[in-house]
Formats: C-alpha cells, sequence, structure tokens
C-alpha cells in the first residue's frame, strides 16, 4: 500500500545535482516540503532557482551546508531541519564523493575519502532519523541510499568509489534489520547512463525520482536495492563508461 505522507519533510542530499535536483521536484509534487542539502560553495547559485520552483509547487522548502566528512556538522543537520521546517521523514542520500582511481594506483587516503562521505555519513544520517523518529514518537521514517548500478556490472575503474557504494549496499540491508520498525532503508542502485554515457537504453533522471517517491511512499519496502538502469546491468561492460571515455580523450 502507498502511504505518501501529507507535509512531511525530506532532507536531499546534494540537491544541486542533476539527480538531487529532479528528485527535490518529484518530492515536492508528492507533497513533501524539502530540505536542500549542498556542502559547494558554488551549490548555493544552482539552488537559487531550485529553491523557488518547489516552493512553487506547494512546499515549504530551504537550503542547508553540511560538510559531509565533518561528523560534528552531520551531527547537527537534522536538528537544524526540525527547527525551520519539522521532523525529517524522509533522507535521499544522493550526495557522493567520486575520484578516479584503480588498483595500481590505489592509496589508504583516497579511500579514505570516499569511505568517509559516501558511507560513514549515510550511516550517520541514517542513526540520527532512527533516533529522532524514536524521540518523537512519529510515522515511520526512511532513508533511500543512492548506489550506482556498476556494482552489479563490476570494473577496477574508479576503484575506491566502488568499494565505498558497495560498502553502503551492504548497510543498506543491515540497517534496515538494526532500525526497524521506526526506520526503512532502501537502496536505488541508479545508471550513470542518466547523464547520457551508455549505449544501452538509459535510465533517465525522471526514472531515478519517480523510483524515489515510489520508495518514500511504499511502506513494505525495506532492506532492497532496487535497480534502475534501463536493463545496463544485463550487458557487462569491460570498462566504467567514464573511465573508458577519458582514455579516448586523453589518450597515453
Amino acid at each position: 500500500m502507498l502511504t505518501t505522507p501529507i507535509r512531511s519533510v525530506a532532507l536531499v542530499t546534494d540537491a544541486a545535482s542533476p539527480v538531487g535536483r529532479a528528485v527535490a521536484l518529484a518530492l515536492a509534487r508528492q507533497g513533501w516540503d524539502l530540505a536542500l542539502h549542498y556542502q559547494d560553495d558554488a551549490a548555493p547559485a544552482a539552488l537559487s532557482a531550485l529553491l523557488p520552483d518547489c516552493q512553487a509547487l506547494g512546499a515549504q522548502a530551504m537550503t542547508i551546508r553540511c560538510t559531509l566528512s565533518k561528523e560534528t556538522e552531520i551531527h547537527a543537520l537534522l536538528p537544524s531541519v526540525a527547527a525551520e521546517l519539522g521532523n525529517v521523514r524522509c533522507i535521499v542520500n544522493n550526495a557522493s564523493h567520486v575520484e578516479q582511481d584503480s588498483p595500481a594506483g590505489f592509496s589508504a587516503a583516497v579511500l579514505e575519502r570516499h569511505m568517509q562521505s559516501n558511507l560513514a555519513a549515510p550511516l550517520l544520517l541514517a542513526q540520527a532519523l532512527h533516533a529522532a523518529t524514536l524521540k518523537s514518537g512519529g510515522a515511520q521514517a526512511v532513508v533511500i541510499n543512492l548506489l550506482d548500478q556498476k556494482l552489479f556490472n563490476p570494473q577496477p575503474d574508479f576503484l575506491s568509489y566502488t568499494l565505498s557504494k558497495a560498502a553502503l549496499h551492504s548497510a543498506t540491508a543491515l540497517l534496515a534489520q538494526a532500525f526497524a520498525p521506526q526506520l526503512r532503508v532502501v537502496a536505488i542502485a541508479p545508471s550513470l547512463a542518466a547523464t547520457g554515457g551508455s549505449s544501452k537504453p538509459p535510465a533517465t533522471l525522471e526514472d531515478i525520482a519517480a523510483t524515489v517517491c515510489f520508495v518514500a511512499a511504499s511502506s513494505a519496502i525495506t532492506g532492497s536495492t532496487l535497480l534502475v538502469d534501463g536493463g545496463q546491468h544485463l550487458y557487462p561492460h569491460p570498462r566504467d563508461h567514464a573511465a573508458a571515455h577519458s582514455q579516448q580523450s586523453h589518450p597515453h
């Protein structure tokens, strides 16, 4: 049964990104109020258009800065949103740190940067949302983790990024078990073809956003990963598209 909350609050991390923008607008259309997260100084310019667009759809909306590699800032994020909009009932972990590396060029420092932003931050936000939901005694909340279809079509390109997303994939089921029934935790693995990077029929930004809305409203879904990639995982590729394209553009 679909149970979209009325005037509940959703936090979308990296809302200025193409996926974040599409997700925020789709949630606004479904009756959610929005906390639009950013951590880059350039992001407010992009959010300056998104904020009124969400408000035009009837949503109360705010922008909020948080550096996702800093645990103290993460702990302050949900209380800051609650003070202005009310208790958060949905977190969309869309923000990702991405650096290209390979097994030959691996370093612990690069892996740590990925793990801090792509794994530790979503874990801390899920922990905080579960605690806030317990404290308020309110309706069930949901965390939606954005992964990557390359987890189901693995290549060694972007090694540290892939490892961080694989860890978040495992954490999705573990958190769903640990935090039930107050918190649902679900993952969506979209294709990078949303930015035009595949010869296979790609998932669009609207496809990804629609899936987020479906998961947010579906009280019986937890601990699962939904692939939204136009079937791209069914056609293995030996190289990540972005890495292969980079080599073609800059041959050694």
